[in-house]
């Protein structure tokens, strides 16, 4: 009875998994804007209806991947090390990323990674829904910065600052590797743009 729980959860994942996959797939055989619902549900063996409690919209299809990321410079900040200041851990972190050529850093080149990408970007309506996860979370970090102790308005113009360079950064990785440049010859030049716009940042947030 114990594992009950466990069980149901572990199906729901595999579930949502089936979908998600299926989703991407056909969009990117075919386009976004050319594969219905219906058909992804059909595909995945699933109802409409099952489909929607998963993935309340279309869009959520693909980009539930990067939602699921929505947090992370939010919990960055709140996991640091007890002597190491907010902006020293994301700095860290996402250098870490780098070298573990994490997708959210854009250093990664496994042809699945690479065509979502592409297909994001050339998807306006996804490229909107990413942007407001993008927002979400640019207020998650707002919101661990100031349990930080960074002040008011600071906390907000810092976090608007971080979500930035941690975009741009990525961004120049992804495009590079979707352009055919392999992320283990990408990564000196990633770890070095890393470096400099952390160390710009913390000359500007005033805060280490």
């Amino acid at each position: 009875m114990t594992d009950e729980p466990g069980l149901r959860e572990r199906k729901k994942l595999r579930t949502r998994a089936a979908i998600s996959t299926a989703a991407i797939e056909l969009f990117l055989e075919r386009g976004f804007d050319a594969v219905g619902v219906a058909e992804v549900a059909r595909v995945a063996e699933v109802s409409k209806r099952t489909l929607f409690a998963y993935f309340p919209t279309k869009e959520d299809l693909v980009l539930h991947r990067f939602a699921d990321h929505e947090t992370d410079a939010a919990d960055v900040v709140r996991a640091r090390r007890p002597d190491q200041g907010p902006l020293a851990a994301l700095r860290e972190a996402f250098l870490r990323g780098l070298e573990e050529r994490e997708p959210v850093t854009g250093l990664c080149d496994l042809p699945t990674v690479v065509a979502v990408f592409r297909l994001v970007t050339g998807t306006p309506a996804l490229a909107a829904r990413l942007a407001e996860f993008a927002s979400a979370g640019e207020v998650a970090l707002a919101a661990a910065l100031a349990e930080a102790g960074v002040g008011a308005p600071d906390a907000s113009l810092a976090a608007a600052q971080i979500a930035a360079v941690r975009r741009t950064l990525a961004g120049a990785n992804m495009a590079a590797v979707a352009a055919g440049v392999p992320a283990d010859r990408r990564l000196p030049a990633a770890v070095a743009a890393a470096e400099r716009a952390f160390t710009l940042l913390s000359s500007g947030v005033g805060f280490a």
